[in-house]
């Protein structure tokens, strides 16, 4: 490598910067799919959700709703859990910068099985005024594919979740009308991982300087011979992010009794303004480890601290505003509600990152996701006083869409279909089960490029699974 020259200084620094902002940028990028968890509450789930904000008869309502604490009486104690089973396989190609196939399989089953928590407390300390707190995970993913899979430039492991603190309180305007606000305490933490290719880094190096005059052709294609020979294709090496943030929101709710049988509720949330400060570690075969230490290529790199080493690194990010309208109905034999959601998926269009290492200038990349609709429908149906049946369907589109969608969470519209089942132990304590099937349309991913230039194309086949159980106690 000794034949490189000082004055491609300037692009090899633009290679090198490219390559660590696929490290570090398109595993972040999985930061603005659908990765919304409404799975709160088992009764809820049994209904597919429908008259989330509006039933009033689940401790849920502090996260979901805060006004319809004016449903609850006494004191509530109320512990939820759901496993979420995901399943995701990839079917397609990779080429790197090149246009080669990049070898590897399919990656597996990416999905997982994970438990989603939540924990709620109400209490009724006045005829007119309610408070509650809720301790919930409102947004979390988490695939994996198989180390060596062709896709591994764009991602391997996808570890993401936000933990909510809620402290809520309503108050009863009228007896037909309340209102209810929140404060939002949440905590959002990312681990990702993803393959460098280190073949295309010197490479992509090399060709930059070509085009920009700076090598004339010959030596070019010298040098690319060269140092194909050193760091064939299959070089890589590996990139862990992990980064972390508290940052605070609010809600509003309102719920209105139209009638003694029917009410209808408003909900909205706010979004949540993270940046995200963590740690970069990267690990490079000794064959690359060779070339860097060049003399001759060391001194293309600049001064102070070089790069694919350990770095400080933020990005900002928001969780987006939700608004909610709910309506249930209540009659002696059954209750019916509809849901309708929105999510404001498009506060998300730019990501930058930026990092420590000033060899590493700051990088944006653009995403423009969409706003997204859940809208569900369900019921219940008691059977005597103890037992009641639910079920319930829904529809949840997609921000994602086929030219971006991303490996890491290959998200597209889901459509639900849900059965619960209660039962009142006693007049104090009661037990609820909820499960929902979610069918997936097939996530085409259309060609997303790392920032090495390696393309991934294909298709993913995807179907989830919710279980959901709780306990309440009323006091």
């Amino acid at each position: 490598m000794q034949k490189l020259n000082l004055h491609t200084r300037p692009l090899a620094i633009a290679a090198l910067s490219l390559a660590i902002a696929g490290a570090l940028v398109a595993p972040q990028a999985a930061q603005a799919s659908a990765f919304q968890l409404k799975e709160n509450s088992a009764k809820a789930l049994g209904r597919a959700f429908a008259g989330s904000a509006a039933a009033g008869d689940d401790a849920s309502v502090i996260v979901n709703n805060p006004a319809a604490m004016s449903m609850l009486q006494g004191n509530v104690f109320q512990a939820d859990v759901t496993g979420i089973n995901f399943s995701t396989k990839f079917h397609g190609t990779a080429t790197d910068a090149q246009g080669r196939p990049i070898s590897g399989g399919n990656g597996g089953d990416a999905g997982t099985t994970i438990p989603v928590p939540a924990l709620y407390f109400a209490s009724k300390v006045s005829d007119r005024w309610h408070i509650g707190l809720g301790l919930t995970a409102p947004f979390g993913f988490k695939t994996e594919y198989d180390s060596d899979w062709k896709g591994r430039y764009n991602a391997i492991k996808s570890d993401f979740k936000s933990f909510d603190a809620t402290l809520s309180a309503s108050f009863d305007v009228t007896d037909d009308f309340a209102v209810g606000v929140s404060a939002i305490a949440q905590k959002t933490s990312a681990e990702l991982t993803s393959a460098i290719n280190y073949n295309t880094v010197g490479l992509g190096l090399i060709q930059r300087a070509a085009a920009a005059g700076q090598l004339p052709p010959a030596t070019a294609r010298a040098l690319a011979a060269q140092y194909a020979a050193v760091v064939p294709p299959g070089s890589d090496g590996y990139a862990k992010i992990k980064g972390d943030d508290w940052a605070y929101g609010w809600q509003v709710g309102g719920l209105w009794k139209l009638t003694q049988n029917d009410r209808i509720a408003l909900n909205y949330r706010s979004k949540i303004k993270h940046t995200l400060e963590g740690t970069g570690n990267f690990t490079m075969p000794t064959n690359v480890t060779a070339v860097l230490s060049n003399p001759a290529v060391g001194s293309l790199l600049g001064s102070g601290q070089p790069p694919f080493t350990h770095t400080d690194g933020r990005a900002g990010f928001t969780t987006p505003a939700i608004a909610t309208a709910s309506f249930w109905h209540q009659d002696q034999k059954f209750g019916l509600g509809f849901d309708l959601s929105w999510t404001k998926w498009d506060s998300f269009q730019d990501l930058t990152v930026k990092y420590s290492n000033p060899n590493q200038p700051p990088t944006t990349e653009h995403y423009g996701w969409r706003n997204t609709w859940f809208a569900s429908a369900g019921g219940e149906y008691y059977v005597n006083d103890k037992l009641t049946l639910r079920g319930g369907v829904a529809i949840d589109t997609t921000p994602t869409y086929d030219d971006t969608r991303s490996p890491r969470v290959p998200d597209s519209t889901r459509k639900w279909l849900a059965f619960g089942i209660g039962y009142k132990a006693t007049d104090r304590f009661e037990i609820n089960a909820g499960y929902a099937h979610i069918f997936v349309n097939k996530a085409h991913i259309a060609g997303v490029t790392d920032g090495t230039g390696d393309r991934l194309s294909g298709e993913s086949d995807d179907k989830g699974n919710l279980l959901s159980v709780s306990a309440k106690y009323q006091f």
